[in-house]
């Protein structure tokens, strides 16, 4: 059996790269100016925000499938986002993209000291005393890096003194259903919790009743919806934590189910799935979770 052919090995030419990203970024300006498309026009740091999650997700799967064609156009999608949250960020005079890839490239050189120099990484803000010396060693590269990363938030917290909370502890970066729990475990060490599980059934009604009066309003308020239902799901979170359930894993499984019997609905079904009505749909969709529970 012959080998596996290696795809040829290719090398970044920086120059192809910065024009790219200057036209990239002209673009995403074009996109955003009183002459450019109106539903760029019209977003914010708000409603985009899904759309970063979405776009990280794509990498991730094509990451896992290795579809490298995917992967490189979700790579871009996902470097849009970035362009357009700069872009946004210039439009309400905050900083622009160049402002971003500055602070980017110092912060590269600052936490490689073995490939810059000691001199170069002070002069990009290292204020850590770590040994440059690697030795081709990734253990002592990570431990050089987190020193310089401690460095940089003592330097931070000297500059900016504030309160510190318990929950500083718990990343925003998480994801939410992760960070949820996360933040339930460390009110839990104070004994700001639910006693026992059979203590959130009663708040999961409250929560779900409250979200009934918001969504039942004449004149919703979205912004009050989307609150109510964050509580449901904060609830939810918490119940799975006391029954040692892990949210994110659940969810996935539910997805995950949920895909299985709807394709077996598709597979299934006498007729196209819009042809049927509701009452066909369900009586298709017990069916579907039988036949899988057997396996057939």
């Amino acid at each position: 059996m012959s080998e596996e052919k290696k795809p040829l090995q290719l090398t970044t030419d920086p120059q192809s790269a910065a024009a790219n990203f200057a036209e990239s970024a002209a673009i995403m300006a074009r996109l955003r100016a009183p002459n450019g498309c109106p539903w760029d026009r019209e977003q914010s740091f708000d409603t985009i925000r899904k759309y970063m999650l979405e776009e990280t997700y794509e990498v991730f799967d094509a990451i896992e499938r290795r579809d490298w064609p995917h992967l490189k156009e979700e790579l871009g999608d996902l470097l849009l986002q970035v362009l357009f949250y700069a872009e946004m960020a210039a439009n309400d005079g905050h900083f622009t993209i160049a402002d971003v890839l500055a602070e980017l490239n110092r912060k590269l050189i600052r936490r490689h000291p073995h490939v810059f120099g000691e001199e170069a990484a002070r002069a990009a803000g290292n204020e850590a005393a770590v040994d440059a010396a690697v030795e081709g060693s990734s253990a002592k590269v990570l431990r050089n890096w987190e020193e310089i990363k401690k460095a940089e938030k003592l330097a931070a917290a000297k500059a900016q003194p504030e309160f510190t909370s318990r929950l500083d502890a718990v990343p925003r970066s998480m994801p939410a259903l992760s960070e949820a729990a996360k933040i339930g475990s460390k009110a839990a060490k104070v004994h700001f919790d639910w006693p026992h599980w059979r203590d959130l059934l009663p708040k999961m009604n409250e929560e779900l009743a409250e979200l009934e009066v918001e969504a039942a309003n004449p004149n919703p308020d979205h912004a009050r919806i989307e609150a109510e239902l964050g509580d449901v799901l904060f609830t939810a979170v918490n119940l799975g934590r006391h029954l040692g359930v892990e949210a994110e894993m659940a969810l996935r499984g539910a997805n995950l189910r949920f895909r299985q019997r709807f394709e077996w609905m598709e597979r299934n079904a006498a007729m196209p799935l819009e042809e049927l009505s509701a009452a066909e749909l369900e009586e298709l969709w017990s069916r579907a979770k039988i036949a899988l529970e057997i396996g057939k």
